[in-house]
C-alpha cells in the first residue's frame, strides 16, 4: 500500500526520498526491518496472551532429556511469523502483482490449516489434531491452485529468444554479431523450469510424456499439477517434522529465505539472468519484497524461539512456512533444487518415511519390528543419542548453509 502512495508523491510532488520506493532493494531492506520489529517487539506480546489463555503445549512422553520441561510452552506462534510475513508485503510490495497475490494466498491457506489443527490440538484437547487426510487435501488444493495459475494465468510467462516473433509481442530485438542472425524475445507462456547441473539449465514438463507419445496442452498441465502438488505436500510436511526441537525449524528456514530471495533477486533482472544464462521472469523481482518479510519473521521469531524456547511456531507456523517455500521455488521456476535447498527437510522426511517402512517390513517378516535409528525424525535420533538441542540445532543450521551455497553455485556449474 505504501508503495502506490510512495509512487503517488514522487509523481505529483516530487517529494525527497519518495523515489526510494521504486526501488526493490530498498523496499526489501525495509520490509526486513519491520518485519523483525513486529516479531521482536510485538511478539512477545502475543506470547503474554498465549500465556494468559493457557494456549500451551502438550507433550508427549517419548523419553528425551529435557521435553517434561518445555510442558506448557506457549503455542500457535506461528500467528507471530504470519503476521511478520503479511504486514510488510502488504505495506510493501505491488498488491497488484500475480506473483505476491499467489504468496498472500499461500500464506494465509497454509496458515489456516496448521492454525485448525493447533486448535484442535489446544481447545479442544485432541493431540492427534486435525485429520491427516484434510491436511493432505488442503495441502493438494493449494498445489491445484498454484498449478492452474500458474498454468494459465496471462501475466505468469518467461522471456524466450524466438526467430519469428509476432510483432505485438516482441520486446527485444538481438543481432548476432558473427552469424548476423536476427532473434527476438518475447515474453510467452511457457512450461520450462531451471534444471540443475545440466548445459541447458532447463527442463520442459511438455516433454515428460513424450516417450509414451502422450502430448498437448491438458497432458503437459496434468504432469505439471503431479509435480506442483507433490512438491507443496512434501515441503510442507518436511517443515512440519522438523519443528521438533527448538530453533530447527526457523533457522533453517531463516537460511532457505535468504536463498530465495537471491534466485528470485536474479531471476526478475534481466541483467543478472542473462549472465547466468537463466530464465527471465518479468515481474517476479517483486517476490524479493515477499522474501525479505519471510526471513525477518524467521528470524525475529528466532529470538523466542532459539533454545530454551519461549514459544512454538505449532502447525501454524510450520506448514505456512513449508507451503510458502515450496510455492516461491514454483515460481521462480526453481522447484527442481528443492531436494537441495531443503536438503535438511528432505532428510528429516526420509528419516520418518524409512525408520516407518523398514519397521514394517521387518515386523512382517521376523514378527519383530526392528528400527534404523533411535528414534525418527533424525533430530530426535541424536538427542536419543546424547546430543544436547542446541547443538544439533547448530550444526543442522551448518548443513542449511552448505546447501544454500550449493544451490546458488548451480546457477553456474553445469
Amino acid at each position: 500500500m505504501l508503495y502506490y502512495l510512495f509512487d503517488w508523491l514522487h509523481e505529483n510532488w516530487k517529494i525527497p526520498g519518495s523515489g526510494l520506493f521504486q526501488y526493490i532493494s530498498f523496499r526489501t531492506a525495509i520490509a526486513v526491518i519491520v518485519s523483525l520489529i513486529i516479531t521482536t517487539v510485538f511478539g512477545s506480546r502475543l506470547i503474554q496472551l498465549l500465556h494468559k489463555k493457557q494456549v500451551g503445549e502438550t507433550i508427549r512422553d517419548l523419553g528425551l532429556e529435557g521435553e517434561k520441561k518445555k510442558q506448557g510452552t506457549p503455542t500457535m506462534g506461528g500467528l507471530i511469523i504470519i503476521a511478520g510475513i503479511l504486514i510488510p508485503t502488504l505495506l510493501f510490495a505491488k498488491l497488484d502483482n500475480i506473483y505476491i497475490i499467489i504468496m498472500i494466498i499461500t500464506t494465509l491457506w497454509m496458515g489456516a490449516i496448521g492454525f485448525l489443527d493447533d486448535y484442535i490440538k489446544v481447545f479442544r484437547k485432541n493431540k492427534e489434531g486435525l485429520a491427516g487426510r484434510f491436511k493432505i487435501i488442503g495441502q493438494v488444493g493449494l498445489g491445484v491452485l498454484i498449478a492452474f495459475t500458474m498454468y494459465f494465468h496471462p501475466d505468469i510467462v518467461v522471456r524466450e529468444q524466438v526467430m519469428n516473433p509476432t510483432s505485438e509481442k516482441a520486446v527485444e530485438i538481438v543481432i548476432n554479431p558473427q552469424t548476423g542472425e536476427t532473434s527476438y524475445a518475447e515474453n510467452v507462456k511457457s512450461t520450462k523450469t531451471n534444471f540443475p547441473f545440466y548445459k541447458s539449465s532447463e527442463f520442459d514438463y511438455s516433454k515428460v510424456l513424450d516417450v509414451f507419445g502422450l502430448e498437448g496442452v491438458w497432458v503437459t498441465f496434468a504432469v505439471f499439477l503431479v509435480f506442483v502438488v507433490f512438491i507443496v505436500t512434501a515441503v510442507s510436511n518436511g517443515a512440519n517434522i522438523t519443528d521438533g526441537i527448538d530453533g530447527l525449524a526457523t533457522g533453517t528456514s531463516a537460511i532457505i529465505g535468504i536463498t530465495l530471495a537471491i534466485l528470485a533477486y536474479v531471476s526478475g533482472n534481466i541483467i543478472f539472468s542473462d549472465y547466468l544464462n537463466i530464465m527471465y521472469i518479468p515481474n517476479s523481482g517483486e517476490l524479493v519484497i515477499f522474501a525479505g518479510a519471510f526471513l525477518g519473521a524467521c528470524t525475529g521469531f528466532l529470538w523466542y524461539n532459539a533454545y530454551p524456547a519461549q514459544v512454538f511456531m505449532g502447525d501454524t507456523g510450520s506448514l505456512a512456512i513449508g507451503g510458502i517455500i515450496a510455492a516461491f521455488a514454483i515460481l521462480i521456476r526453481k522447484e527442481l533444487l528443492i531436494p537441495i535447498l531443503c536438503g535438511v527437510f528432505l532428510i528429516e522426511n526420509l528419516s520418518v518415511i524409512l525408520q516407518v517402512s523398514y519397521f514394517k517390513y521387518t515386523k512382517k517378516r521376523f514378527g519383530e519390528g526392528r528400527r534404523i535409528f533411535l528414534m525418527s525424525p533424525l533430530h530426535h535420533h541424536y538427542q536419543k543419542k546424547g546430543y544436547h538441542e542446541a547443538k544439533i540445532v547448530t550444526r543442522f543450521v551448518i548443513v542449511g548453509v552448505i546447501l544454500a551455497i550449493l544451490t546458488i553455485v548451480t546457477l553456474k556449474v553445469r
